[in-house]
């Protein structure tokens, strides 16, 4: 693979994984048990943000307590191990994949979902070959992902240049980490925030995969 080439970083969780039902099943869940009243994707989609305790505090109108913080992360991660279980990938991702490897370029994967369970449920859907690396969070939720975006990148050294790299992900913190490295992004709409507030980070918004690896390939070009 030349430094030329246009490498793709992916995110998982709604961008390659399909798991909206889940997330807000589990967002709900974990409000319940601080006596928030549930919300909708479109609300969710409004108001997301991260560092996650943010968007708590969007939803409150307050910053939540320390334990309001634990007890809603340990319930959202409880709640979403038990619903992701029914969530596919993306409409279309295996071919995407497998076209853009096939080409001769590379992709990797990167995301804030734990490592530990990241691996394994990519491995479950038979994609895991198609990455050089496939990166999670290893250290505590609730952070942002620039930092783990520049350790990413920086394994992949001699492989991949930032400035022709693209990432796709589905929320606003993709295109911040994508900058922080000096690398391009596509954001996709089917994911974690609504397009309006895709679109307030100045960088190309799609609402197909399909469109957003056209897009990459432009981009990087």
């Amino acid at each position: 693979m030349g430094k030329h080439s246009t490498h793709l970083v992916w995110d998982w969780n709604g961008t390659l994984l399909d798991d909206n039902t889940a997330v807000i099943a589990a967002t709900n869940a974990a409000f319940a048990e601080v006596g928030l009243e549930p919300i909708t994707l479109e609300r969710y989609r409004e108001l997301y943000c991260v560092p996650i305790p943010l968007f708590y505090e969007r939803l409150m109108g307050r910053m939540p307590s320390d334990d309001e913080w634990v007890a809603m992360d340990e319930a959202f991660h409880r709640h979403y191990a038990e619903h992701r279980i029914g969530c596919g990938l993306t409409e279309g991702v295996e071919e995407l994949l497998r076209e853009w490897r096939l080409a001769g370029r590379s992709q990797s994967l990167l995301s804030m979902y734990v490592h530990e369970h990241l691996v394994p449920a990519v491995r479950g859907f038979g994609i895991h070959d198609h990455f050089l690396r496939v990166d999670g969070r290893t250290g505590p939720s609730g952070g942002t992902k620039a930092l783990h975006m520049e350790r990413h990148l920086a394994a992949l050294v001699g492989d991949v240049a930032p400035e022709h790299t693209v990432v796709i992900g589905d929320a606003v913190d993709d295109a911040v980490a994508a900058a922080h490295v000096g690398a391009r992004a596509v954001l996709y709409t089917g994911g974690s925030h609504s397009r309006a507030s895709l679109e307030s980070v100045g960088v190309p918004v799609v609402d197909s995969l399909a469109e957003a690896v056209e897009e990459a390939a432009r981009l990087a070009a």
